[in-house]
């Protein structure tokens, strides 16, 4: 092989490889490698989730969350019921996966059962992705909490299973400083939503989750994070999740349907 040929061989080798005909929406299968999170089952829950235990944490082990009636296909979900919770207290009863990561594609499905129903998809535990029906704000469904506006018209309302589909690159340090922001590039229910987006802080203070009361949540640490599912008191129920590591290096978040 000539000396052109290697160099091409081991560029080509330290390219993070994202598929571009990756499987979204909803149903959507794990590629190999990818770890499934959620599948409505009590033994994947207590295995591969725990809760966060911040400065507002209120309940106890094992996990309150309850195993439900899937009610549209059949089947079992993930219901964000915790006592602790009651009454939109955001950090009393949130989740958090076991494990924790720096760069992945993530694929989770919800479904919200009554008005107004409020949970959070929440990366590495610090920047939000929204679950609130009937809110079309820069707060609302679907958007980068409070840094994109909502593409609530996506949303397929209550009682209806709708999907995120996402690739997320965390935030890069040099010499202990943020040198890039974190970014994510975002399918909601198989159109894509947010490209490259650059996430610039945490966003709820304390109680919201990793560096949110670093410096209003701008002062982001260099440690990676699991992924949380928030409980506020209502009936949101959640399926079919899985998480695959991925080392973007110097890449983008971008991916294709």
């Amino acid at each position: 092989m000539n000396s052109s040929r290697v160099l091409l061989a081991a560029a080509l080798a330290a390219v993070c490889f994202i598929p571009t005909q990756a499987a979204i929406g909803l149903g959507a299968k794990p590629p190999a490698g990818a770890d499934v999170i959620l599948d409505g089952t009590r033994a994947t829950l207590d295995e591969k989730w725990t809760y966060w235990e911040g400065p507002r944490f209120g309940s106890a082990l094992p996990i309150k969350w309850r195993i439900v009636e899937d009610p549209v296909d059949g089947g079992t979900a993930v219901q964000t019921h915790d006592p602790a919770a009651a009454g939109g207290k955001y950090g009393a009863a949130d989740i958090i996966t076991r494990r924790e990561y720096r760069d992945f594609r993530l694929h989770i499905e919800f479904l919200v059962m009554g008005p107004g129903g409020n949970s959070g998809v929440y990366l590495q535990n610090r920047y939000e992705i929204q679950i609130c029906d009937g809110d079309k704000t820069k707060h609302g469904m679907g958007a980068v909490i409070n840094e994109t506006e909502s593409p609530y018209h996506l949303y397929k309302g209550l009682g209806q299973w709708n999907s995120y589909d996402l690739v997320f690159r965390a935030a890069r340090f040099e010499g202990g400083r943020r040198v890039e922001p974190a970014r994510v590039t975002m399918y909601f229910n198989g159109v894509k939503v947010h490209h490259e987006q650059a996430i610039n802080q945490v966003w709820g203070g304390p109680n919201s989750g990793l560096d949110g009361g670093n410096d209003g949540g701008k002062g982001i640490t260099d440690v990676p994070g699991p992924l949380k599912l928030q409980a506020e008191g209502h009936d949101v129920r959640y399926r079919n999740a899985w998480i695959q590591e991925l080392d973007l290096g110097a890449g983008g978040t971008d991916f294709a349907d």
